[in-house]
């Protein structure tokens, strides 16, 4: 029995995770070289999705995820970009904490901060 990966993403979470990524379309205006359909076709969204999980958990950089299990870093990197851009782990982000409300509840009225300022050590 394998030991589950902590980037690893489960079935249910991906059912949740599925709905806020954006499909992928043509755009119209634009003039394509290729018929649609054609050329290399877009990497597997939950394929993506983990290794955007497994740089954010292990702090790697993206051209240190593992090819083999992950596939291009620089495509990986693409899509985190363009997701991103288009508001996707902001909803993933507004999604938990409204799930994470009904369940536990959260005390909106009440936050703290913490922090520490102090100067950078001379080298």
């Amino acid at each position: 029995m394998s030991a589950v990966k902590s980037w690893t993403v489960s079935n249910e979470l991906w059912e949740r995770v599925k709905p806020l990524i954006p499909k992928q379309k043509r755009k119209k205006k634009r003039r394509y070289l290729r018929r649609p359909g054609g050329g290399r076709k877009p990497m597997e969204p939950r394929k993506v999705f983990e290794g955007i999980i497994f740089v954010l958990r292990t702090g790697c950089q993206w051209k240190a995820l593992p090819m083999k299990e992950f596939g291009s870093a620089s495509s990986i990197h693409k899509y985190f970009l363009e997701w991103k851009r288009k508001g996707v782990f902001s909803r993933l982000w507004r999604k938990g904490l409204a799930e994470y409300d009904e369940m536990e509840g959260i005390a909106w009225s009440w936050q703290s901060i913490d922090g520490a300022v102090v100067k950078a050590p001379w080298h």
